[in-house]
């Protein structure tokens, strides 16, 4: 822990809240006020009290985001690709150098443990990197029509692009987003979560630093019926990325179709992880721990489906369930196993969803109750929960809850195992664990997912595309895939 992480957590510890935290919109390369005046509070997950105010904005300062955002784009798409680069370079060192502070408040925004949010700053930098290498290679092709031809393809940036941000992963969502379509030559406007807008504007000013001109990145804070709503809907952008729920997600497909705008959208997961008997037993019990109580379960990639085969079920049970109630739980500060819960409204839906299983007599192998920081006694906080030899029509199996929350079922084969995986709506993830590595990609060729690891769960990184099937979204982001949303081709033919 460097000298400068110890004295932030402590200030937090200490105060409840650190100083000079943003509390206006970053606009058109400066801190500003909503037109209203309005301010909202954001809460500590692991006090569950408020220890930050930021603007609460409405369709004027969209608007005004949207104009500034317009006007950038005109000289940010024509900044020469080398350059663009250079300056995503320097916002990626800038990031690192910035690591303790956006790490401290990532963790008391979101409710992670600081360990986690460090890694999640970490993937930022790393992103910027990936995408700056890329900006000067986005390059067209010519197509051989004959000699009495000259025909090519060349990559323009799609224009102004929306980036609605959740509240799970605030900074390596909005990068993920922002980074490519910066590098292509388009302008961002950021709406953060509301119950996570800090980091999102710690960001925006250390890319405007590093040298990213005003208006090439805004954000607009706030609820996101005054402010995501007017902002996809606005016929002033040109492409929209969304992470959130399906619902959600519909109503701004809805909207941008208006405009007839693309969208990118990761809406969750109902994802397996695959055990089957021939496995590696304590790799497997370990990855399918973190798969799930990672973040608190708060992951849309989770693996909150344990599939195994039934001659592994008994002993696979025991070493899990003995790991998971091994789980220490409290604030992220004090870098616990497990984070808080993000919100009281989300934890409270948690706890229906397991409560609802309760009442159905679903098996509860550990776990299953809300709980507190035993520290404080204050704080949203899940244990650590298993729903053991579950039916795959129970709500647990084919609803997301988006906890920590594993709901196991068990496989007489191979064949009923991605059966079973594939029996959701929902196709963005899964984990496969044996030692046939034959058997492994029969089985990654059978699920109907967009991402799949092999005898790691997490697998991959920035380079490797994500994102999902079914309902689970439309688009891929990280790696190449994530720059297509933000170009567009244009054809050029000559007749010689």
């Amino acid at each position: 822990m460097t000298s400068q992480l110890e004295a932030l957590i402590d200030e937090a510890k200490t105060s409840g809240t650190l100083t000079n935290l943003p509390s206006q919109m970053f606009i058109d390369g400066a801190w500003v006020d909503g037109v209203s005046g309005q301010s909202m509070e954001t809460c500590d997950p692991g006090t569950g009290q408020a220890f930050a105010e930021f603007a609460a904005a409405g369709a004027g300062d969209v608007a005004a985001a949207i104009d500034s955002s317009t006007a950038a784009f005109r000289l940010w798409s024509r900044v020469t690709p080398a350059e663009r680069s250079s300056i995503l370079l320097r916002g990626a060192s800038m990031i690192r150098e910035n690591c303790a502070l956006l790490s401290v408040v990532e963790s008391m925004d979101s409710g992670k443990s600081v360990a986690e949010a460090q890694g999640d700053i970490a993937a930022c930098a790393r992103l910027m990197e990936y995408y700056a290498g890329a900006a000067d290679k986005l390059q067209g092709e010519t197509i051989p029509l004959g000699p009495n031809y000259l025909s090519y393809t060349q990559l323009e940036p799609v224009g102004v692009t929306a980036h609605i941000i959740p509240w799970n992963y605030p900074s390596s969502t909005m990068i993920r987003g922002i980074a490519p379509a910066l590098a292509a030559g388009c302008t961002a406007i950021v709406k953060p979560a509301e119950t996570t807008p800090l980091t999102a504007l710690l960001f925006a000013d250390i890319l405007h630093r590093a040298g990213l001109p005003k208006g090439v990145c805004n954000v607009v804070t706030g609820l996101g019926r005054e402010v995501g709503a007017p902002l996809v809907a606005h016929s002033g952008v040109h492409h929209v990325t969304f992470t959130g729920s399906v619902a959600t997600g519909v109503n701004v497909m809805k909207a941008a179709a208006e405009n007839v705008n693309s969208v990118t959208l990761e809406l969750g997961g109902k994802c397996p992880v695959v055990v089957l008997a021939d496995c590696d037993i304590d790799a497997a019990v370990e990855g399918t721990l973190w798969a799930i109580f990672s973040n608190a379960g708060q992951i849309c990639s989770a693996g909150s489906r344990l599939v195994i085969e039934r001659s592994l079920h008994a002993q696979f049970m025991e070493k899990l369930v003995t790991k998971a109630q091994a789980i220490t739980v409290g604030h992220g500060l004090y870098n616990p196993d497990m984070g808080a819960i993000n919100s009281k409204q989300h934890l409270a839906k948690v706890a229906g969803f397991v409560e609802d299983a309760k009442s159905r007599s679903v098996s509860v192998a550990t776990g299953g109750s809300a709980t507190v920081d035993p520290r404080t006694g204050a704080g949203w906080f899940f244990q650590p929960t298993i729903f053991d030899n579950v039916a795959a029509t129970d709500p647990v199996v084919q609803e997301e809850i988006f906890g920590p929350v594993l709901a196991v079922q068990i496989a007489d084969s191979v064949e009923q195992a991605v059966d079973l995986a594939n029996d959701t709506p929902f196709g963005l993830a899964a984990g496969i664990y044996t030692r046939d590595i034959s058997k492994a990609h029969a089985i990654a060729r059978d699920l109907d997912v967009g991402q799949i690891y092999v005898n790691e769960y997490y697998a991959g990184g920035v380079e490797v595309p994500f994102g999902g099937n079914k309902l689970s979204g439309i688009g891929r982001e990280k790696g190449l895939a994530g720059l297509t949303a933000y170009s567009k081709i244009k054809a050029v033919t000559t007749r010689l």
